[in-house]
């Protein structure tokens, strides 16, 4: 079998293979030298179909690409597309999936629903998923807030499930770091809905104080510019003090990006008039900007009140500075000197 390290030499192998299957791997992985013979095997067995092997971890760009976070990991393609995956050890599913590709390949894509209405209904799953998208916001919200930090993680530190997931375990520890974890493969909805909460869509995922420190690429680039631990003493000093770690979660959001907008509801379902204008104000001058519903946490609707000195909402702020509310944002802009004023703030700060 063919290894690859770099994503163009990798893209044109698959490309110039009518039928191949990519199996992402590891070496402290087990599992993965099994499945590795057994897709030797097959391969030999079915010679139109190109075998090719990718250890996950030394192939950043190739995973990243393909949104790979746990191996073993399996690709189908047919006709340079992907047409199929498998995650996990099972062989016996790689073995369907991989007869289905070298059949014809369409059928790949269609063999598991076919297998799967012929085995027995899966076992009832061990969460009961929130009945509104509100009642799995705050759940969310009190797991990040669980502990000063929190890692979100598949598996546990002691027995992680993924390499990435181990590496991150490894950087908290080597920084003497105290931290709270969650499994997101014990329950479904916290692992499909924590991508949206956060905006970021692979695991694992930090979070200090509450908000996101980052997934796996950012811990360890932190944690190798020895950034990493002075990040996480300073989260634990301020989890000690309930208005410390407020306070300190404020600025994260109004730094979060140069241009942050604190509004009701989002710029594309404003739950005000007032927040609705400033948004278009925004958008009018070209600026690209971030934003938080008020509305979603009530700590941080009061909490910004008193950490920007100003009463109502929206707010808008650049590089960590209050730019002002309703009134002075369209003030500013009938003026035609919003986007002139946050462009000398951006450059000032």
């Amino acid at each position: 079998m063919q290894s690859f390290t770099e994503l163009a030499a990798f893209q044109k192998a698959v490309e110039s293979h009518r039928l191949a299957v990519v199996h992402f791997w590891a070496a402290w992985c087990e599992p993965c030298k099994l499945l590795d013979q057994v897709l030797a095997q097959l391969a030999a067995d079915s010679p139109a179909v190109a075998a090719l092997r990718v250890e996950a971890e030394e192939a950043a760009d190739i995973s990243e690409r393909y949104s790979v976070s746990v191996v073993p990991y399996f690709l189908f393609f047919k006709d340079g597309k992907v047409v199929d995956s498998l995650e996990g050890a099972d062989a016996a599913a790689l073995t369907t999936k991989f007869n289905a590709l070298a059949a014809g390949g369409a059928g790949a894509a269609a063999a598991a629903p076919a297998a799967a209405a012929a085995a027995p209904a899966p076992a009832a799953p061990s969460y009961v998923e929130p009945a509104a998208g509100g009642d799995l916001q705050a759940r969310l919200r009190q797991l990040v807030n669980q502990q000063p930090i929190m890692l979100f993680m598949k598996g546990s530190p002691d027995a992680p499930r993924c390499g990435f997931s181990r590496k991150v375990v490894e950087a908290l520890r080597s920084c003497g770091a105290q931290f709270g974890s969650f499994d997101i493969l014990s329950d479904e909805a916290v692992r499909q809905g924590l991508k949206e909460f956060s905006q970021w869509p692979t695991y694992p995922q930090v979070y200090v104080n509450g908000e996101l420190l980052g997934g796996c690429d950012i811990v360890l680039e932190m944690h190798e510019a020895g950034e990493l631990q002075g990040e996480l003493a300073n989260a634990r000093q301020a989890g000690d003090d309930p208005k410390a770690a407020l306070r300190q979660r404020l600025e994260r959001l109004v730094n979060q990006q140069p241009v942050m907008l604190f509004m009701k509801g989002n710029p594309e379902a404003p739950r005000c008039g007032f927040s609705r204008k400033v948004a278009e104000a925004l958008r009018s001058a070209g600026e690209e900007f971030g934003s938080f519903d008020i509305l979603s946490d009530e700590a941080v609707r009061q909490g910004l009140k008193e950490f920007s000195n100003w009463p109502t909402y929206p707010q808008v702020y650049v590089k960590g500075e209050l730019l002002g509310g309703c009134d002075i944002v369209l003030e500013m802009q009938e003026a035609g000197e919003l986007k002139d004023t946050i462009e000398e703030m951006k450059a000032r700060m």
